[in-house]
Parts: C-alpha cells; structure tokens; sequence
C-alpha cells in the first residue's frame, strides 16, 4: 500500500520564493529554492511530497497573516515553514509589536493544526549589503529584535528551528547571490540541508538530503552586472521611497547617540519593545527573561 501523500506549505518572502535558485526546468515557475530542495528529502523518492510554495517576493509579516495563511490552511499541511521578517526591517512602517502579533497568529494557527512548524533566524541586512556603521547598526538592531521574536515563538509553536544568522557558511560569498540579500544555489542547499538534519533527527525527514554541490552554472559575470543594471537598481530606487528616508533619520540618531557616548540607549530601547512585544503576548515572565 502506497504511504498517503505529504503535504507541505512554504511561508515567506523571496528568501522561500527561491530567488537566487533558478529552476533547472524553468517550471513550474523561474526559481527552485530551499523549500523544493528540502521536500525532496522529506520522503523516498518513490513517494514524494505535495509542496505549495506560497512565498512571495517583498512579502512582510502582514502579507503571510492576511494572503498566505488562509491558502495554506486550505491545503492542510503536515509540514510548514514559516521565514519571513527581512522586509519588515526594511520599511519605514516598522513595528516590532505587529510582527510579533503576525508571527504569534500564524504559527499558532498551523500549529493548532498539527502541522510541524519550521523557522529561521536571519542575518541582518545592513551586514549582508556591507553598509557603513551608522546605516548598518540600526538594521542590526530591528533584525535582532526580530530574531528574538522569532526565537520565542518557535519555542511557545514547538517549531523546528534553525539559526542561519549564526551559520558559519553566512559568511562564504559562494553562499550568496550577487545581490548579496539572496543565497545562491548553494545556499540554498546548504539551507535546506540545516533543515533536513533537524528532521531527520525527530524522524519527519526519511529521504536522502539533497545534496551540497550546485548542479546549475553559476551565473557570469555579464549575467550578475544586468541583474544589478536592472532589478537590482529597481530594488534601490524602491527603497529609496520609503526605507531611506527613514533610515538616514536612524542614521543621524545613531551618530548622535555615538558623540555622546550612549548609542546603548538605542540597543536597550530596542531590547525593552521586544520585551514588550512580547509581553503582550502574554508570555510567561521565565521566557521573557531568556529572550
């Protein structure tokens, strides 16, 4: 008797999409990703596994709340990842309470389910992109207290979690796109290899891992110089319009706060609205210490 299907949801934004992964076929859509590579590896070959891939590119906490949640609990996941934050970061619209309350609402729902929940951790931006000090820092700053979010609630879900920001291959360009926000095909593979270790371990995981070798071309040099000529100089002027603006404010705080010599204000400002974020929650008192 054939072992019923596996069904799996992917959540998130460009990271899940796949960008940086082109599809080997180019269907059913351009880009691959970590998701499709870790779905290989979820069952013997000769099972398979259902995936519904419903990231999208620039999508924000909001946006897996309100138009990815409902489609994926229709598909009745047994498996669903969750990896989603990047973009809140890079809005002028940031606010640490909301992302939680987005967070907290989705995985609770998929969790309430019975589907098993998978999260990460991110590097911040401003790190990737190799910013100056006083643009980096404020990034770092909301991406920690994201992260710290995440943490908590992958533990209240009971989510299977992994930590890319302190992955050591984070810091391998090979790992990375040209736009240096996106992992190449090896990083997506190295990504999705995290993830199946951790499966496998707790027995969901009963395939082959995929493997850690690209099996596509790196893109040439030509090829990486259009893509910043092209959507990459779009990706700038986007934000242009609403994070920098905004950011180039943090900037100016940030370097007011370092003259004085209390640019630790900032890190405890932004530790005490995760507190509270989080707080709000209701979360117990012993957990909001170990965030």
């Amino acid at each position: 008797m054939n072992a019923p299907l596996l069904r799996m949801v992917a959540l998130g934004d460009s990271l899940t999409e796949g960008l940086g992964d082109p599809h080997p076929d180019a269907a059913p859509g351009p880009w691959r990703g970590w998701a499709a590579l870790l779905a290989g590896g979820l069952r013997p070959t000769h099972e398979g596994v259902d995936l519904r891939n419903l990231a999208v590119s620039g999508a924000q906490t909001a946006d897996v709340l309100n138009r990815q949640l409902p489609l994926a609990r229709a598909h009745r996941p047994h498996v669903a990842t969750v990896v989603v934050g990047v973009n809140d970061t890079l809005r002028a619209s940031y606010d640490i309470h909301a992302i939680a309350r987005n967070l907290d609402h989705v995985l609770g729902a998929l969790a309430a389910e019975g589907s098993t929940l998978l999260t990460a951790c991110l590097p911040d931006p401003g790190r990737m992109l190799g910013l100056p000090e006083p643009l980096a820092r404020p990034l770092a700053r909301r991406m920690r207290s994201v992260n710290e979010v995440v943490h908590a609630l992958s533990e209240r879900h009971a989510a299977v979690h992994v930590h890319i920001a302190d992955c050591a291959w984070v810091d391998d360009p090979q790992m990375w796109s040209v736009d240096r926000l996106h992992p190449s095909e090896r990083g997506h593979r190295a990504l999705a290899r995290e993830f199946h270790a951790l499966l496998r371990a707790r027995g969901t995981a009963c395939g082959p891992p995929p493997g850690a070798e690209p099996l596509g071309r790196p893109p040439t040099r030509g090829a990486q110089t259009w893509w910043m000529l092209t959507k990459g100089t779009r990706w700038v002027a986007d934000r242009c319009t609403d994070l920098l603006p905004d950011l180039l404010r943090l900037a100016l705080a940030e370097s007011r706060q370092r003259r004085a010599g209390t640019v630790s204000l900032l890190d405890h400002r932004a530790a005490g609205e995760t507190a509270a974020a989080l707080r709000a929650l209701q979360f117990r008192p012993d957990l909001q210490d170990a965030v």
